[in-house]
């Protein structure tokens, strides 16, 4: 399971980080078309003439728009994190970009989105400020600690 046997660390670390963006693009177009669908329906409904009736759905449907609008700056934040990461600073501490072999799982500290799989191998991708990440943050080759009532030992850090 050594990912030094399995490709070269930074090509493992680009592959990782495009599947990064590639699901947060995914995620961002997703909220963009309903902003726009939204949008539509709030025009089609201003059409409308029908009283209360007419105002509750309008009313719903800015509530659904603001909720798309604060998913979206969610989103934008996490882009913004994932551009911070360096996948060419190597270090033997855990920081953003480093790529994390346990005795229970495989890590790529950058951005939270789960499942990531490259070359028959998977990976997590997690935040630093997730409780995982806090948890793995800072942590030497070596290193123990307990999460979900299972000890994580770090074996390597690329």
């Amino acid at each position: 399971m050594c990912i030094r046997d399995r490709m070269n660390t930074l090509e493992l670390k680009f592959e990782l980080q495009q599947q990064c963006e590639d699901l947060i693009r995914l995620r961002h177009d997703s909220i963009n078309k309903t902003i726009s669908n939204i949008e539509y329906s709030l025009k089609e409904e201003s059409k409308s003439t029908s009283g209360d009736k007419h105002h509750t759905g309008r009313a719903m449907l800015q509530i659904e728009r603001e909720n798309a609008g604060n998913q979206l700056r969610e989103i934008e934040k996490v882009m913004h994190q994932l551009a911070k990461v360096n996948l060419s600073l190597a270090s033997e501490t855990i920081r953003l970009g480093s790529i994390i072999e346990t005795n229970q799982a495989n890590f790529f500290m950058s951005i939270s989105v789960g499942k990531l799989e490259t070359n028959n191998l998977l990976y997590l991708g997690v935040a630093p400020n997730s409780p995982i990440g806090m948890c793995l943050l800072g942590k030497t080759k070596g290193d123990q600690f307990n999460f979900n009532r299972k000890v994580y030992k770090v074996l390597l850090i690329a």
